[in-house]
This record gives C-alpha cells, structure tokens and sequence, in this order.
C-alpha cells in the first residue's frame, strides 16, 4: 500500500506543477488535499537526476536481448558478468520500476496416452536428474501447439548433464516415425562407447515396437515415468514451459512456415546463449567449455 500511496502523490505533484503557472497554487495544493511542503518536497526528488539511470538502460538492454525471458535473477547474472556491481534487490526494484515482467505459466499438457498398448518400462531415472558426464541420461517427451487452425507436434530430446537439447522433430501428427526419427538423430550424435538412458512417459510413442526396437538396437537402457507422474519427467515439463512461454507465446507464429523457422531460431539460442540457473547461470554450450577448463 505505502508504494501505491508514494506512486499516487508523485502523480499529484506533476500534475500540480504543470498547472501552476496557469493557476494559483494555494488552490491547486488544496484540490489535490497535498501541503505546501509535500509537493515541494516531492517535486525537488523529481527534478533530481536518476542516479539508476545508466543502470536502467543495462538492464532493459539484457531484458530485451532475452526476449523477454529473463526475470531479475537472470537478468542480474548478465549484468555482474558485465562488471556491474548491484544487488539483486535493486535490479529488481528497477525492472518493477521499467514494467518489465517474466511471466511464466503452465503449458497445457499433450496427453500421449492411448491405454495400454504395448509393454512399459521401469522407471530407472527415479528423478535422479543429476548427472556428471554428457550422454548418460536423456529425457524426451511430445508437446502440441495450435498455428492458426492446424497443430503442430515437436518431440525433442534433452541431455540432463548441460540440458541441451540434442535433436528436436515436429510434425503434424504425433506420429510413431516422427519421434522415432528424433530419436535415430540424437544417437547419431553418439560417441564409440556411449549409451545413455532414455526416459519418457508412458505414452504410446515410447511403448511402440519400433521405440524400443531402435533403442534396443542402439544399446541404450528405456526408462518410463510412473503412470500419472508428471513430475517424474520433470525437466522436460520445466523446457516445454520455458519454449511456449519464452517464445510461442510471445512470437505468436501465423503460419507453420513461420513456427518451424522460429522454433530453430529459439532452440539455437537455447543451446548456445540462454543461460540457466543450474548451469551456475551459463549457457549449455558455455557450461560444456567451461566445466572441462575447472575440472
């Protein structure tokens, strides 16, 4: 209340003071129910120079190099990486002060189950995330998205040590070849000797014989979240919320063209340039150059 309370008689003081030289002061501080030394008080802090005002201009430059999808703790680890020296407190009081807001919200989920049709595997991630060598633990799983009257399915697959998405399909319909193509590209990026876990839900793809054939062939070990368990797949909830909201949903795609063009452009920004808090704010391809230099 005390921030809307300063927010309505700064309003007030700029409103008296444009109005003063056309009418009598002593009637204005009487209509605004402001005293003498309030509006002098306040106005002498408006005409100060902003001391934020440098400050301000980094942080809407960061905001918008985002596009939109940093909130202040992000948007604070760029600015120390460029040598400022600020609080968290005050970057956020600043993006407060410029309206700059990071709205996230819950994706609507694409249900890919279609009743027990095939066989399902245990759930050997058993939501241990972590990892300390790349292509050890993928996860993967299909999110719809409306392009005007049609729908578009994108089936990507996420390596858990720098979370960097290693192959990405979209069609449109959720069909068995299209997540099963993303699946022959991402072993393709396979080194001799790797064989990482791949975990899903239970969704039809990942029952189908061709699923678990191509698996089984590549050497790699299938895994499936518990029926009903989201948060058993939780790292691939958390990527289709940030791929919707940090740039579907801002973008607005008119066209299946423009989706397939934009959706490239997000995820190579992804890989190379969006940082994470998990990856001690560093982008995944920062976090790969970074962690065998300190190792």
């Amino acid at each position: 209340m005390a921030g809307l309370e300063v927010t309505g008689t700064t309003l007030k003081v700029q409103a008296v003071d444009d109005l003063k030289a056309n009418h009598p002061l002593p009637l204005l501080l009487q209509i605004a129910g402001l005293a003498r030394s309030t509006f002098y008080d306040h106005r002498n802090r408006l005409r100060r120079p902003d001391r934020h005002a440098l400050l301000k201009d980094a942080v809407r430059e960061v905001f918008d190099q985002a596009r939109g999808a940093y909130g202040h703790r992000r948007v604070h680890a760029v600015l120390l990486r460029q040598g400022w020296q600020v609080a968290k407190k005050t970057v956020l009081k600043v993006m407060h002060a410029l309206g700059l807001r990071c709205l996230v919200r819950r994706r609507r989920r694409y249900n890919s189950f279609r009743g027990e049709v095939g066989t399902a595997a245990a759930n050997v991630l058993n939501r241990r995330f972590a990892t300390t060598a790349r292509h050890t633990k993928w996860v993967t799983d299909v999110s719809e998205f409306a392009v005007g009257e049609v729908k578009v399915y994108v089936s990507p697959i996420v390596d858990l040590y720098d979370n960097r998405v290693v192959s990405v399909t979209a069609g449109p319909s959720p069909s068995i070849k299209m997540v099963t193509d993303g699946l022959r590209e991402a072993v393709a990026t396979l080194a001799p000797g790797e064989k990482p876990l791949v975990h899903s839900d239970q969704g039809f793809h990942y029952r189908h014989v061709l699923w678990r054939e191509t698996i089984r062939q590549a050497g790699l070990t299938q895994s499936m979240s518990r029926k009903g368990t989201c948060l058993d797949n939780a790292v691939m909830e958390g990527f289709f919320s940030h791929l919707k909201e940090e740039w579907f949903r801002l973008s607005h795609p008119a066209t299946v063209e423009e989706f397939h063009a934009g959706l490239h452009d997000y995820l190579r920004w992804w890989n190379s340039t969006r940082i994470q808090e998990r990856l001690g704010y560093l982008s995944p391809d920062e976090y790969l150059a970074h962690i065998p230099a300190v190792a």
